[in-house]
């Protein structure tokens, strides 16, 4: 990864809620960065979780990772969109991955965007194939596969891949279900040639006709798994499922941490204006925090782990003994961060660490993320 790269990664303006890094965009945010992606022909990993994705990443390392590695994590549902605003997070609207494709699809563009299809219900894909070539203004479909239930190794053959690589395709839209969807962009993104990728499980059936989407108002209402229900009754097992989630989650961990930190703000008073970053002489490895380390005070904090990133080959330690605060956006960075060390065998180790800050952590759902010392 370039040093433009890890730049560009750290920059992102991303909040941790239940555990996940949420970029904080709107849908014309999300489009214009896939067509710049479309464009340039830089890879962009879409992620689109939602409550069920972000519990089920609490115990699911694999697909965690799936997140933290992603180039764009977008707030898949009304409940993270009201827990954000609960939480006091700037996460501005719900930007849903088939929102996302309608408006990509519905806006005239030219040249149009190539779509290749891969997953789905039996005959689905090739009923979306046919039907985005007579009804889109701004795609196309260029191809389709349906691997039918099969391994993620089967479906990863050589052969396979080469299709989707030969159909020069723009946009990549995967439909296996939600884990085996996202292990199989991890298993083979690395030999895509098409720029865009992500799981988009219900694009296919609302593309091919087969499930209606719910009106804009009920969507707006957080209502949609209603809708969805009365289309598909046997989807009320796992939004029940959800909202027991939702509830388990507000109790335990959500409310625990707006509580505690209204109540650390209150208590650390002025040291909460900003944090300070310093890196410790003849330890590249060792940096050492103190006051507040919060949005909008981070750039001193990225340009810390960016240089001892290149000084050392080591893990990289954080000493917080210092730290009086900690919130969701400088959680989610060091999440993105360390889910790139640990591509090259490295770690992040947090020194040090206040109760304060392990209260803030284990609330956010992230103890598990990083070794933790205390102090």
């Amino acid at each position: 990864m370039t040093n433009e790269s890890i730049h560009t990664l750290l920059s992102r303006d991303v909040w941790c809620i239940l555990g996940l890094p949420f970029d904080a965009v709107t849908l014309n945010d999300a489009a214009n960065h896939v067509r710049n992606s479309i464009e340039t022909g830089e890879r962009c990993f879409i992620s689109t979780p939602n409550l069920n994705f972000a519990v089920t990443a609490q115990s699911d390392e694999a697909f965690f990772e799936s997140v933290v590695q992603s180039d764009i994590s977008l707030a898949d549902g009304m409940p993270i969109v009201w827990l954000a605003k609960l939480l006091g997070i700037p996460l501005r609207e719900r930007v849903a991955g088939s929102d996302l494709f309608s408006h990509l699809s519905e806006q005239s563009k030219s040249p149009k965007i190539k779509v290749f299809f891969f997953g789905g219900q039996p005959g689905v894909a090739a009923i979306a194939h046919e039907k985005l070539n007579q009804q889109s203004k701004g795609m196309e479909s260029c191809g389709y596969i349906d691997p039918g239930f099969v391994s993620v190794e089967e479906m990863s053959r050589p052969d396979t891949i080469q299709v989707i690589n030969q159909s020069n395709a723009d946009f990549l839209v995967v439909a296996l279900g939600a884990k085996k969807g996202q292990q199989w962009i991890q298993h083979n993104k690395h030999q895509f040639e098409v720029p865009v990728y992500s799981h988009l499980g219900a694009v296919i059936n609302f593309v091919a006709g087969h499930v209606e989407r719910a009106p804009g108002v009920w969507q707006k209402a957080g209502l949609e798994w209603l809708w969805r229900i009365r289309q598909e009754p046997a989807l009320w097992r796992r939004y029940l499922g959800d909202a027991l989630r939702l509830i388990n989650q507000m109790t335990t961990r959500v409310l625990p941490l707006v509580v505690y930190s209204y109540w650390l703000k209150k208590s650390v008073g002025a040291e909460l204006l900003s944090g300070k970053v310093v890196t410790e002489q003849g330890n590249p490895e060792i940096i050492r925090l103190s006051g507040a380390m919060c949005h909008p005070y981070l750039q001193p904090l990225q340009q810390a782990l960016v240089a001892n990133l290149h000084n050392t080959g080591s893990d990289i330690s954080l000493d917080m003994a210092g730290v009086s605060y900690i919130d969701g956006a400088c959680i989610a960075k060091l999440l993105l961060f360390q889910g790139f060390l640990k591509r090259y065998g490295r770690a992040l180790i947090f020194r040090n660490t206040p109760k304060r800050v392990y209260r803030l952590l284990k609330y956010s759902g992230v103890t598990d993320r990083f070794e933790i010392l205390s102090g």
